[in-house]
Order: C-alpha cells, then sequence, then structure tokens
C-alpha cells in the first residue's frame, strides 16, 4: 500500500461521466492525476471540472505508438505510472446473431479490447515495478449472461476480462508468484463489474426513472481510490461487483 505516498495514476477515456468522477476523487485523495482522451477540447474541460490539478492529455489509445508516447510524456512529468483505472469502452447491440454488424464488431474491439492491451503492454512494467500498482477496467454484469442481441458487446468485454486476468497472473509471477526470492505482492489488476453506469445528468433528464442496478459514478470513483488501500494480494484477479 502507498502508505500515504502520493500516487501518479492514469485515468483514460477520461472525457466522460465516470472519467471526470474518478479524476476528482483521485485528486481529492490527494493523487497525481493525469487524464486521458481523444478530444482536446473535451479532455480539458473534462480535467477542469474534475479540479484544479488534474492534468489532461491526448492520446489515441488504439495506437500503441501514441500510447509510448503518452508514457513518455507522463514519465517526463511526473515520473513512473503507479496506476491506470480504464474506462475506455462503449455500447453496440442489434436484434439478433444475424444483424450483428462488421462495423459494431470494428468499433468493440477497437474500443474495448485494444486500447486495453496497448494500455497494459505500455505501463505493465511501471505498474508491476510500483510500491502499490493498481490497473482496473469496467465489465458488464452480461458477460454472465450473454444475450444475442447484445452478442458482439458481450464478446469483447469477455476479451477484455481475460486479458486483465492474464494482467493479473503475470503482476503475480513477477511478485509472490517468482519462482526464485517471491516477494510480497504490492501490485494487482482488477475488473470492476457493473450493470450500467448512471451518473447526475442522466438523472435529471428523467427523473421518474428508478435506474434499478445501476452503479453510479461516484460509487465507481469511490472504488477506484479504495484499490490504492487495499492490499494487492486481496486485490490481484478479482471481479468486483458494484452497483446493486
Amino acid at each position: 500500500m502507498s502508505a500515504g505516498r502520493a500516487l501518479n495514476v492514469l485515468v483514460t477515456g477520461g472525457s466522460g461521466p465516470s472519467g471526470i468522477a474518478t479524476a476528482r476523487a483521485l485528486r481529492n485523495a490527494g493523487h497525481a492525476v493525469f487524464t486521458v482522451g481523444s478530444d482536446a477540447a473535451r479532455i480539458e474541460a473534462a480535467a477542469a471540472e474534475a479540479g484544479g490539478g488534474v492534468t489532461p492529455l491526448v492520446c489515441d489509445l488504439a495506437s500503441l505508438t501514441d500510447v509510448h508516447a503518452l508514457r513518455a510524456t507522463v514519465a517526463g512529468a511526473a515520473g513512473r505510472v503507479d496506476g491506470v483505472i480504464h474506462l475506455v469502452g462503449g455500447w453496440r447491440g442489434a436484434k439478433g446473431i444475424t444483424d450483428q454488424s462488421d462495423e459494431d464488431w470494428d468499433f468493440l474491439e477497437r474500443n474495448a479490447v485494444t486500447t486495453l492491451r496497448n494500455v497494459t503492454r505500455v505501463f505493465f512494467d511501471d505498474i508491476a515495478d510500483s510500491d502499490t500498482g493498481r490497473f482496473a477496467m469496467v465489465s458488464s454484469t452480461a458477460v454472465g449472461s450473454p444475450t444475442a442481441g447484445g452478442a458482439s458487446y458481450v464478446a469483447a468485454k469477455a476479451a477484455a476480462e481475460a486479458w486483465t486476468l492474464a494482467v493479473a497472473d503475470g503482476f503475480q509471477r513477477t511478485q509472490s508468484g517468482r519462482k526464485e526470492d517471491p516477494v510480497e505482492q504490492r501490485s494487482a489488476a482488477v475488473i470492476f463489474v457493473v450493470k450500467a453506469l448512471v451518473d447526475a445528468a442522466m438523472r435529471a433528464k428523467a427523473p421518474d426513472r428508478r435506474f434499478p442496478g445501476f452503479t453510479d459514478v461516484d460509487e465507481l470513483a469511490a472504488a477506484a481510490v479504495g484499490l490504492f488501500s487495499t492490499p494487492a494480494a486481496d486485490l490481484n484477479g478479482r471481479r468486483l461487483p458494484l452497483g446493486s
């Protein structure tokens, strides 16, 4: 655990409500926060909304070259990244199996899988070398009960989950599971599992709707902050349900 040390945390997919809430919560917890988006105006506005001291950065996370450049930028400004909260995603659905489109699959594969693969490959060593290294992604309860209409979405989320569990295995093999001179587990990769996310703007647009089972973005943000004060051995490789 960080024992009060300020950590460098990257929030990818930082332009949306969940990214803003998570960046704000991490900043309020005393960490140095870098929030990442693909559109300069949107990520700058999001960082300003999250609060002073949150640094906006622009990157195409689907480009491995651009993610390497992102790491160089953060390293030059603050040093090693201790944690990544990966909030890139998106939804595409259909009526059934036969109308699942290649366009939707390409969108989902790019956002849910490729961005995650790139970020974890580039930042794996940073997180593994940190005293309190954490990686987290957000998945869906639909992975456990896939529907025909959501086939492409669920398949992409399942692939992202599998990759994240492999990252967790990588952390374990380099630390507590090392054959020679094992050390205390200090890095962890986890999966937050939600039905769907809800924020204040969504509630304001539909004041009579209850959003049953949804997870508020502030709850997600609090869970992200909590990762850094929870022992890695209690987290690594876990699926953590949120919401009720």
